[in-house]
């Protein structure tokens, strides 16, 4: 494998490596940066004085320095007490029920990544500037167009917010997608029904703040979004 092959495959680690259902696993960058672009809701699991945490939360990836950004400040508040702690970022999309003939071959199609790694806390007080990047890239990836369009955060909401920096350093990626796999053994006999229930997440019609000005229009990046519901997936 060139150095060039090498840089667009993530690194197998302990924590990282596949080993069950392994078909389903991946290796690729490209393939996490799907993931993490199709969202932007994640849970942030930590361990804060011996008791484990999954709090769910918005975040946003800087996909140039490959950083991974957590917005919340209940999650900065339990890793400041808890310095250098690992944490374990994941994020999920389902996108259908596989019905099979038998239950035990039921599943779920999926992507998913889990990101590992110690986050640096970033505060106003810590670095202004880079928190304001965050929070310009945890905006963009929800809704592109919107850093521009609305007003920025002044000092007192500067001073009030945190985020985590993770770096996509470590990371494992799953992906399961395809049909019931009973259809070639004993089951295939039983005359039942088989298949997939797609499931599809997308943005639909905005709704206006019923507080607007009569008059006041949707921007365009707004609208833009609206019309991914008869597009693709989300």
């Amino acid at each position: 494998m060139s150095p060039a092959e090498q840089n667009q495959q993530l690194a197998v680690t302990e924590r990282t490596r596949h080993r069950r259902l392994r078909e389903q696993g991946s290796t690729a960058r490209d393939d996490l940066d799907a993931v993490l672009r199709a969202g932007f809701v994640c849970h942030l699991g930590v361990v804060v004085d011996g008791t484990p945490m999954a709090v769910p939360t918005v975040y946003g990836v800087d996909f140039g320095t490959r950083t991974l950004y957590v917005h919340g400040s209940v999650a900065s508040r339990s890793l400041a007490q808890a310095p250098d702690t690992t944490v374990c970022v994941t994020v999920t999309h389902i996108d259908g029920l596989v019905l099979a003939r038998s239950v035990f071959e039921h599943g779920v199609n999926y992507r998913s990544a889990m990101v590992y790694g110690i986050p640096e806390l970033v505060t106003r007080r810590s670095d202004p500037d880079a928190l304001l990047h965050g929070l310009q890239v945890v905006t963009e990836h929800c809704a592109p167009g919107q850093w521009d369009y609305a007003r920025r955060p002044n000092a007192k909401e500067l001073a009030a917010t945190s985020l985590l920096a993770l770096p996509l350093d470590e990371a494992s990626v799953k992906i399961a997608s395809g049909p019931p796999e009973d259809g070639e053994g004993p089951d295939g006999e039983l005359g039942l029904w088989a298949g997939v229930v797609p499931m599809r997440t997308y943005f639909d019609v905005p709704e206006p703040d019923p507080a607007l000005p009569a008059g006041t229009s949707v921007p365009p990046h707004i609208s833009a979004m609206g019309t991914w519901a008869s597009a693709e997936p989300v």
